[in-house]
Order: C-alpha cells, then structure tokens, then sequence
C-alpha cells in the first residue's frame, strides 16, 4: 500500500494533542505528538512514540526522562510551534512540575522514567512509568484528519 493511503486511515482515528519535554543537564527540550496512550493501571503506565531521527529521541534516551502535558483547546499555537510549524524563536515559559518542564495549564501533566523502550520500524516506543501527576478542569484539543478540531 502507499504511505500515503496509510498516512490517510490513520489520520482517521481522532486523537488529543500533547507535548512531550524532558531535560538534559539545563536545557530543556519540548515536541507536539499526538502518539500517547495508557498502558498500565498497576503499575502505571503511558507509552508515546518518536521518530528515531526526531531530536527528543536521542534526548529522552539521555535523560531516561520525559513529561507529557495535555493540551486545552486554547493551546493550538504552542502545539504548532513544538511540531515545527511556526518557524520564528519562541521564548516558552515551561511550568516545572517533579522537577521537569511542563506546559502550564495543560489539562493533564505527568512526569515519567523511561520503564522500556522499544523500536518499532522508524520509530521508538517509550513506555514511561508515572511518577506523578496533576489534572486540570478544561476542554482538549483535539486533532483529525490532519487538522486540529474542537471536541464535542
């Protein structure tokens, strides 16, 4: 079949929109993907996917950390600014929550240590074990067919 077709069907399963950070040494790192689930209730566990060329690949197996912070529906900017598609320097304000960057106001965030990680064709799964987390009341931003979209 063609990427393309594949690329298609799989745009077809909505999705929420998170940004994934983790920190080497001071500097801190941030990606838009929409490639996060659970895994485990006991222990517990989320698993998100990255791109064996992406930059935060290399970063989370360095760190041996990563955050995960739901985006609200209001977060659009900083979902296309961490996927790449807004060009100009941003200064992000991170939140630091269990001592890792978060985006602040996020309906969900959670910090993880990497519990394994696997490579699956051009990507590496990273199943992360929660080590703390925090929810916040709001609406999410949802993502289909290659757009963002309201969730109703």
């Amino acid at each position: 079949m063609e990427d393309r077709l594949f690329r298609t069907a799989m745009g077809k399963f909505a999705t929420g929109v998170t940004v994934i950070t983790t920190k080497v040494g001071e500097n801190l790192h941030g990606m838009t993907a929409n490639a996060f689930m659970s895994v485990s209730l006991n222990p517990k566990l989320v698993l998100i996917s990255i791109g064996e060329k992406a930059n935060m690949n290399q970063l989370i197996k360095e760190s041996g950390k990563f955050a995960v912070s739901v985006l609200n529906e209001s977060q659009q900017d900083l979902s296309a600014y961490f996927a790449g598609q807004i060009k100009e320097e941003r200064n992000v304000k991170f939140d630091t929550f269990n001592e890792m960057p978060v985006i602040k106001d996020a309906l969900v965030n959670l910090t993880c240590n990497v519990h394994e990680s696997v490579i699956a064709g051009d990507h590496t799964l990273y199943i992360g074990e929660v080590t703390d987390l925090r929810v916040e009341d709001g609406e999410p931003l949802g993502f289909f067919e290659g757009k963002y979209k309201k969730v109703v």
